[in-house]
């Protein structure tokens, strides 16, 4: 679990040196400081089970398994990419790993999320679906809508929350009359509970309590991981609307000192251990932005692959 968020937390640093260099264009949006829920989520997860993400997704994907060449090559537009360039930042893509996106629309990936977990219901799958959104999203419709018809059918839907406090600019207390989103979401009757999202360890326990009873026929689960993100909401972002003091309170909680701190502490890492786990990611990144650099682009002559045309129209 440390080498995953470590090797999110350093991927999403060199994306912040790609786009500056203007290697990297459009919309990014950084995972810094929420690896401990994709990391420990991950780890209750199973290869046949479905995973659907938003469009902060770097850190969604690398912890599913795509590899970190695979994601970089997207981020560069590049057809070696997961989604064969087409995609890029917000539009990671791995049909084979189960990872149905990287969705730009707001809520928009919790539908897809509810049909995917109706499929598996039907065909009697014992597999999860997991669904990740944000605090944001939680305010949409789609999110109340694909809530109610979880638990009204009882489909195998893990809905995990990652409460960062800030839907774009807007704080949770100027959006949420109510800001415990657990409780709320309990009175679709489903279990739902809130998890320290700075800490991967407490993550992978509730996601697998969780887990296991909706692979068990429980139902649909609820989990909020109150996190925090240590960057702006996006590349673009100006980040004038929270309080410098706020973001240096919650990077004492950064979520890799933390379960460093713990191995330390139990004789499970010292700093040959840790200096190694560096060197390999690196090594790790180094291939990943060379393979992005060599790579093609699709050719022109392929502009209308996977394009549905419609007779009589443009």
């Amino acid at each position: 679990m440390l080498r995953q968020m470590l090797l999110i937390r350093r991927f999403e640093e060199r994306c912040v040196e790609l786009y500056s260099a203007a290697k990297i264009r459009g919309f990014v949006h950084l995972y810094i400081g929420e690896e401990a829920v994709a990391v420990g989520v991950g780890q209750a997860l199973r290869e046949e089970d479905a995973v659907v993400s938003t469009y902060r997704e770097h850190g969604h994907a690398l912890a599913r398994g795509v590899p970190a060449e695979a994601v970089m090559a997207e981020m560069f537009g590049k057809a070696t990419g997961c989604s064969r360039g087409r995609g890029g930042s917000m539009h990671l893509f791995d049909a084979g790993r189960r990872f149905y996106g990287g969705n730009a629309i707001v809520a928009g990936g919790l539908p897809l999320a509810a049909g995917l977990a109706l499929a598996d219901r039907m065909r009697g799958a014992e597999r999860v679906t997991c669904c990740f959104f944000g605090d944001g999203a939680y305010a949409e419709g789609e999110f109340h809508e694909t809530a109610n018809l979880a638990a009204l059918w009882q489909l195998p839907l893990l809905l995990v929350c990652e409460n960062n406090l800030y839907a774009m600019g807007t704080s949770l207390a100027r959006e949420h009359a109510q800001t415990n989103l657990a409780m709320r979401a309990a009175s679709y009757g489903m279990p739902a509970w809130t998890v320290d999202g700075m800490d991967v360890l407490a993550v992978e326990a509730a996601a697998r309590r969780a887990a296991e009873s909706v692979r068990a026929g429980g139902g649909p689960h609820f989990l909020e991981a109150r996190t925090y993100r240590f960057r702006a909401h996006s590349m673009y972002d100006p980040d004038r609307y929270r309080d410098k003091e706020e973001v240096a309170r919650w990077k004492t909680r950064d979520p890799l000192d933390g379960l460093e701190g713990a191995m330390r502490t139990a004789g499970s890492l010292d700093d040959g251990v840790m200096k190694q786990l560096e060197e390999d990611v690196a090594t790790e990144i180094d291939a990943a932005v060379r393979a992005a650099e060599a790579a093609p682009r699709e050719p022109v002559s392929d502009l209308l692959r996977f394009v549905t045309s419609v007779p009589g129209r443009v």
